[in-house]
């Protein structure tokens, strides 16, 4: 004789403050669609600065003078042409290849935001059998994408930093310091959150019996 199964425990029924508090997260929608029209301003930025850099290349004045506006590098410009008028130089270049290197990084941490944020706080994307899911995303969480953003801030800043060091000449003292102070500012504050991501990860596995004392 078959024993009768035991019925599944019936679903306690949401109460409607907290269904309204959980809809609340698609309020957050918006901001990501945002997010993807600003991204969408920079590969526009990014195809511009570029079509300038090559058309500079081949000897158009305005895209250079453009190029020179956008990097602040009329003086280097200058010191690398001496006497007439502005050319393309290797300083030139060097900066737009780092502008252009600095909005890649952007839009990466735009994406990370995006996807990221909108799996963490709004709604799943049930990415995981699509050939292009990414990584990180698999184990994605609100401390990791805090430590991921933090180090992606660095490495922008990184850039801007070079950047400005570079083209040292067109900076007063007290704008290099400043940088590099907010650099070291940026970098301290990455490895305080790491650090205590780590220290919060140690704790939740001791309380959990994963300890190294445990069995």
């Amino acid at each position: 004789m078959s024993q009768a199964q035991t019925p599944a425990p019936a679903t306690p029924p949401i109460p409607p403050v907290a269904r309204l508090l959980f809809l609340s997260r698609w309020l957050q929608l918006p901001l990501y669609l945002g997010l993807i029209v600003a991204l969408g301003v920079y590969v526009v930025h990014f195809w511009a600065e570029l079509i300038d850099l090559v058309r500079a290349a081949l000897g158009s004045q305005q895209a250079l003078q453009h190029l020179l506006e956008g990097q602040a590098a009329g003086q280097a410009a200058a010191a690398e042409a001496g006497a007439g008028h502005a050319r393309l130089g290797e300083t030139t270049i060097m900066l737009v290849a780092l502008s252009l290197i600095d909005v890649v990084m952007i839009a990466n941490l735009l994406i990370m935001v995006i996807v990221g944020g909108y799996e963490t706080f709004v709604s799943r994307t049930y990415l995981e059998q699509h050939p292009d899911h990414p990584e990180w995303l698999s184990h994605v969480n609100a401390s990791v994408l805090k430590v991921k953003l933090a180090m992606a801030i660095i490495g922008i800043s990184s850039i801007h930093l070079l950047r400005t060091f570079i083209n040292a000449d067109a900076y007063s003292v007290k704008a290099l310091v400043a940088q590099t102070v907010i650099h070291l500012t940026f970098l301290l504050s990455a490895l305080a959150v790491a650090w205590t991501d780590r220290v919060m990860t140690r704790t939740i596995h001791l309380s959990a019996g994963h300890g190294p004392g445990s069995p």
